[in-house]
């Protein structure tokens, strides 16, 4: 199936890599400047003292983000898990309505979950909200993020119920069930 949004859907899978790399970095230069002070107390010599406060939080919060930026893509390439052991053994007319359901309810629910999202980040500019840790980071931030997250996920399922509900009107015995792109199992 082809996505009308899919450069959407990319962009989200392009910013949970980006999150990904950073969190590599950061920890990495965290390490790496440790180990420099580890070497120096060795040879005796005084510690510089660099840090990087909030690594862990600033680790926390963009691991969350790749989370939720990737969840789009995901669905998309068909690689969140699906239980299939019952819908495989139905036809395809059944099938497909059955699969019509459940993204119905995936919609549903990702929309509770968005307008929810929504609504946090509303109280957290409300409130002025700031993270609890080292880095006193104004939460609107990465709750956005969830909200950019959950918002293209909420697209995608659209998307893709759309698609399935034209096949089970104009041609159910047809219907095939999207199965996990190469490399996605």
């Amino acid at each position: 199936m082809t996505y009308f949004f899919d450069k959407l859907y990319r962009l989200g899978a392009w910013g949970a890599a980006a999150c990904m790399l950073l969190i590599c970095a950061v920890v990495s230069l965290q390490v790496f400047l440790r180990l420099i002070d580890a070497i120096l107390v060795t040879f005796g010599a005084e510690r510089l003292g660099f840090e990087i406060s909030g690594v862990s939080e600033m680790a926390a919060f963009l691991l969350v983000g790749a989370t939720f930026l990737s969840l789009a893509y995901t669905f998309t390439h068909h690689a969140h898990i699906r239980v299939t052991l019952v819908i495989n053994r139905l036809p395809a007319a059944g099938r497909v309505w059955i699969e019509s359901l459940a993204l119905l309810i995936a919609l549903a629910l990702s929309v509770l979950i968005t307008h929810e999202l929504v609504a946090l980040v509303g109280e957290s500019l409300e409130y002025h909200d700031i993270s609890s840790g080292l880095l006193a980071l104004p939460l609107w931030i990465p709750q956005s993020v969830l909200v950019a997250g959950t918002s293209l996920l909420c697209l995608a399922i659209l998307e893709t119920l759309i698609a399935t509900l034209r096949t089970a009107f104009t041609a159910p015995s047809r219907y095939v069930a999207p199965e996990p792109e190469d490399g996605a199992e």
